[in-house]
């Protein structure tokens, strides 16, 4: 994996003016293009879009200086007209092109990225694999923003519109793992761009033939393997840097890799003011 991030580093500097051949990418490395979004993502702190439009810029900005044309500049990275690539030089380097070629800056400079291989893993990863038929997930649902770090707000207060007996209601329904109340997420960006959107669902995982009330959104999940991961300490923290550590540790260690698919998070045991709990994070993968 750690080749194939360096691979598509250096396909993203020949295709600085055009698209980059994601999925051919993956299946020279022998993955998919979902896995390697994610990892890139993961790994290098930002998706691989936003990877690409800071590292346009950074080469566009010497251009800028140099003088020529902003429209031929433009075109060069990629964008169809001055006006568009006006926008994306200012959202990087927080000043237009004039500005900059005027006073030879500010200037925001995405250096090119490499992956290397550390040494880490010294604490173990309470994990177990899966093999589960297909079921659903029934609850209630939201298009919420992607937040990675600390409580998102949106899902507290999708959750909290819930009555009280609601929570009971569908407890009473749930009758296969991943068990009890479950945080899903489904419908995910490919990169996880933070503020992204995705479906959030509140709900249970019933088997395929349970029969469940009209009122309830359902997301059908086929049959496949599940990477189970257990996390317990401070809530949301922990579960969120067992979260990272799954791309970071678990997965280049590992013959698995992430197939599409909702991720589930079960909590197993908490306190009584959530801070702190025990949950179980299922994600999707195959062999890799």
């Amino acid at each position: 994996m750690i080749t194939a991030l360096n691979r598509l580093a250096d396909l993203v500097e020949q295709h600085l003016g055009t698209d980059v051949d994601l999925a051919g990418a993956a299946r020279s490395a022998g993955t998919t293009e979902h896995h390697l979004r994610r990892m890139f993502s993961s790994l290098a702190g930002m998706p691989l879009s936003e990877y690409v439009r800071r590292r346009r810029m950074t080469m566009a900005a010497a251009d800028v200086i140099r003088g020529g044309d902003l429209l031929g500049i433009a075109v060069r990275y990629g964008y169809g007209s001055a006006e568009a690539f006006g926008r994306a030089f200012l959202a990087v380097h927080g000043a237009g092109p004039g500005t900059v070629r005027r006073d030879g800056g500010p200037l925001r400079t995405q250096p090119q990225l490499r992956f290397r291989l550390t040494v880490e893993g010294s604490t173990s990863m309470d994990t177990r694999i899966a093999d589960r038929p297909a079921f659903r997930l029934a609850g209630h649902s939201a298009r919420v923003p992607l937040i990675h770090h600390g409580p998102n707000p949106h899902v507290q207060q999708h959750i909290a519109a819930l009555p009280a007996e609601e929570h009971q209601r569908l407890k009473a329904l749930a009758d296969t793992e991943p068990a009890g109340l479950l945080q899903v997420s489904d419908d995910l960006d490919p990169d996880r761009a933070e503020g992204s959107t995705l479906t959030y669902l509140h709900g249970v995982a019933v088997t395929a033939d349970t029969p469940l009330p009209g009122d309830l959104d359902t997301i059908e999940v086929p049959a496949g393997v599940w990477a189970v991961f257990r996390s317990s300490g401070p809530y949301p923290l922990a579960l969120q840097q067992t979260w990272a550590a799954t791309a970071t540790e678990w997965f280049p260690s590992n013959p698995w890799r992430l197939r599409p698919g909702p991720e589930i998070v079960a909590v197993l045991d908490r306190a009584a003011d959530f801070s702190t709990a025990t949950c179980e994070l299922w994600l999707p993968v195959e062999p890799a």
